[in-house]
């Protein structure tokens, strides 16, 4: 039998109405209440009858989740988070898939338009929004990986982010204490600082300058394109081969571009770390378990979820916005050494 809200409250040691507070994020409790609660909760395996209670209120408690392409595995990794901590929440989660070729924000607009929501959060995407895209909105919105422009009213939305640019600096700058000196970048954006690629793109650049490495074009991708995944990893790690014979190490946007790159530079006869070092960007699973696993910057998934969530139900309950900028860490683990040489 599903556990009740009389469970949760017996095993919390707490009233009824204690429990139903902190499920809904209103009214009064302590931290040590809350955090009493949730521990039932995940003990229990709770599942709130959302639907029963949206009657009884009269209106919908549902929130959409728009997600810059659903494959992406990281954000695979954030989605089960934010699904179950909403709708631990008593609310509903509605998920939307956006191609790398739409706008997310005139999707968010349209759903907006056309449906009775009380949340949107949109997962991914670029930086270049303005007041008037969150205004027409209409209701509270908290984006997850990106943050809008400097110029826009931080009152209108929420955010939680990383620092990219010093995240990928940091990945760099672990190369080059190894060493390295001529380090590849596989990119798939770097035109403009309007998303996470972009900025770490700035970030490589960034690191050579800081160590007086001269920046050349030559040793990045030169597809500056929306196409991402182990193929583009692949097919550009052959390319930066080609033409830098010296290259002794390449730094990535995402593991995924990574464990393209190393399956290219195997099929060339090339030993990881010996002859090639390379760094990702993400700590997909996959990673965990490519021979060698991959030395990559991990992001804090499941805190950005649960912080995302938080921001969001802050925010639904008539508080102020919040711009979370949370740290990464630099994970070493096999696929990254000293340079063992200095020509090929």
């Amino acid at each position: 039998m599903s556990a009740t809200i009389k469970d949760i409250a017996k095993a919390a040691g707490v009233g009824i109405a204690t429990v139903s507070r902190v499920l809904n994020n209103s009214g009064s409790a302590s931290s040590e209440v809350k955090e009493k609660v949730m521990q039932a909760v995940r003990e229990l395996n709770y599942v709130p009858n959302n639907n029963a209670r949206n009657l009884k209120l009269g209106h919908s408690k549902t929130v959409v989740l728009l997600t810059k392409s659903i494959v992406n595995p990281f954000f695979q990794k954030m989605i089960p988070v934010i699904e179950r901590q909403i709708m631990l929440r008593g609310y509903n989660l509605d998920i939307r898939n956006v191609s790398y070729r739409e706008d997310e924000m005139e999707i968010a607009q349209m759903e907006a338009r056309n449906r009775s929501l009380c949340g949107m959060m949109i997962m991914g995407g670029h930086f270049g929004y303005s007041n008037e895209d969150f205004k027409s909105l209409k209701v509270p919105c908290v984006l997850v990986t990106v943050k809008a422009a400097e110029n826009v009213d931080k009152e209108l939305y929420s955010s939680v982010i990383i620092d990219d640019a010093a995240e990928s600096m940091k990945a760099v700058e672990y190369l080059i204490e190894q060493g390295h000196r001529r380090i590849g970048c596989i990119s798939n954006s770097y035109s403009d600082v309007t998303t996470p690629n972009s900025l770490r793109f700035e970030g490589y650049k960034q690191a050579l300058k800081k160590h007086g490495i001269p920046f050349e074009w030559g040793l990045v991708s030169s597809s500056n394109v929306v196409d991402s995944g182990y193929a583009f990893g692949f097919n550009m790690m052959k390319m930066l081969m080609a033409k830098n014979r010296d290259m002794t190490a390449v730094v990535t946007m995402a593991d995924v571009m990574a464990m393209g790159a190393a399956k290219a530079a195997l099929t060339e006869g090339l030993r990881i770390p010996e002859d090639i070092s390379i760094v990702g960007f993400d700590r997909i699973e996959e990673s965990d378990y490519y021979n060698p696993s991959l030395d990559t910057i991990a992001q804090p998934a499941d805190m950005m979820a649960q912080q995302a969530v938080d921001a969001l139900l802050e925010m639904i309950q008539g508080g102020t916005t919040s711009h979370t900028v949370l740290e990464g860490t630099l994970l070493k683990r096999g696929s990254s050494g000293k340079v063992s040489r200095r020509d090929r």
